[in-house]
């Protein structure tokens, strides 16, 4: 029957619980009250003035430390576990002001109602062992001067034990009570406000933009560095008893491509796992010539005209500008072939302009391409530039500007 079901509901214990643990939680603030009390009879007059501003204190207190984040850490881990979690997308620390207040509310609801709760709950079954030992003894309970409280021994007090077990049953009800209002005071108290909601969707908003940027320099280096050993493996494996000369360079070439590459991917992992030691820098335009004299090695004749100081280049830009200029050389060795590419590139006081140019040649774009164009068309987007790409004049063009601080 539904009138029994409090009393066999596994829900009605994990609040018993909850409520216990919001006594247990109360027993600091009672110690501190029990100090606070005795040392204001100096500065009041009467005992009971000395309760009232002690209780006063001890629940500025129990106000003050419900904002701190450990606190709302655990009252909601105790409303998840032990209320059936009414609220599964609450977040565990709040990020707003309204949010937090809310979250303390329910922290000083759940001590106030477990401190009393708590409170029956121990005084009953010694009540009970009391009123069972009268029925034989006759003697209930001494008062501190030491008098007996008595009752008629034997039949006639049994009736007190049996007042007392169904009063424990009602303690039952009302903690199936007590716990249910108290969820639903969760419900509305620990609930998801809009402004948690716009929080959570900026930092997932945050991460989905730090997920591309890292898809786009495993792009950029580990496709390059692929494109660089593919050639080169050919070479090398054409040329081993030939040119012996040829494919040493041709195996060193693979060599440094792929360290370099590993070398990225140690990096993007490294952010992936959120660690903090271990992380190779990313390349800047100062590593140009590196790239130039490795692209050189994959058997491709690369002139470049560098000018101006790359070192000068803000730390953003020359990272982007770094990799796109590495993805134009990939697609040179990946769809042109064995063709010469210019790479120019010139740093004025507050812009940097390059130009990388190619014969188109034979080889063909592979199927399902594209994703380097837009991703470099995204990184110049990012630093407010300006980026050209495509045929001119039977040679493959990609024209990229830049400008910073007052160049813009």
């Amino acid at each position: 029957m539904r009138i029994f079901g409090p009393l066999t509901s596994k829900a009605t214990y994990r609040r018993w619980v909850y409520l216990v643990l919001g006594g247990a939680i109360s027993v600091p603030y009672l110690l501190f009250s029990a100090v606070a009390v005795p040392s204001l009879f100096p500065f009041v007059t009467t005992p009971d003035r000395a309760v009232a501003v002690g209780g006063l204190l001890t629940l500025a207190v129990l106000a003050g430390t419900a904002f701190l984040p450990a606190v709302h850490v655990l009252e909601s881990t105790a409303v998840r576990e032990l209320l059936d979690d009414p609220v599964p997308d609450a977040p565990a620390k709040p990020h707003t002001r309204q949010g937090r207040l809310r979250a303390a509310v329910m922290f000083v609801l759940h001590v106030g109602a477990g401190f009393v709760v708590s409170f029956f709950s121990l005084a009953a079954p010694v009540a009970i062992g009391l009123s069972i030992s009268a029925v034989f003894t006759g003697e209930l309970f001494r008062t501190g001067e030491g008098d007996a409280v008595t009752v008629p021994a034997g039949w006639a007090s049994v009736w007190l034990p049996v007042v007392l077990l169904f009063g424990l049953v009602l303690l039952i009800y009302a903690v199936s009570v007590v716990g249910g209002l108290l969820r639903r005071a969760a419900t509305g108290l620990l609930g998801t406000t809009a402004a948690d909601r716009i929080a959570r969707l900026e930092r997932r908003t945050e991460q989905l933009a730090e997920r591309n940027r890292l898809a786009r320099e495993l792009h950029d280096s580990v496709g390059h560095a692929l494109s660089v050993v593919t050639v080169q493996a050919g070479a090398a494996r054409r040329t081993l008893r030939t040119d012996p000369d040829f494919t040493e360079r041709a195996l060193g070439a693979i060599e440094e491509s792929a360290r370099t590459a590993l070398d990225d991917l140690d990096h993007v992992l490294g952010l992936l796992r959120e660690e903090t030691a271990g992380r190779t820098p990313l390349p800047t335009l100062t590593a140009l010539p590196a790239l130039l004299e490795t692209t050189r090695l994959a058997g491709t004749d690369v002139t470049a005209e560098l000018g101006g100081d790359l070192a000068a280049v803000p730390p953003v830009v020359s990272r982007e500008v770094y990799r796109i200029l590495q993805e134009c050389l990939t697609n040179a060795v990946r769809h042109a072939g064995r063709v010469p590419v210019t790479v120019v590139v010139g740093v004025a006081a507050h812009e940097l302009r390059a130009r990388v140019a190619n014969p188109l040649g034979s080889g063909a774009r592979r199927s399902g391409g594209g994703r380097g164009l837009r991703g470099m068309a995204e990184r110049v987007a990012v630093l407010g530039g300006e980026l050209s790409a495509g045929p001119v004049d039977g040679q493959w063009e990609v024209v990229v500007r830049v400008p910073w601080g007052s160049g813009r």
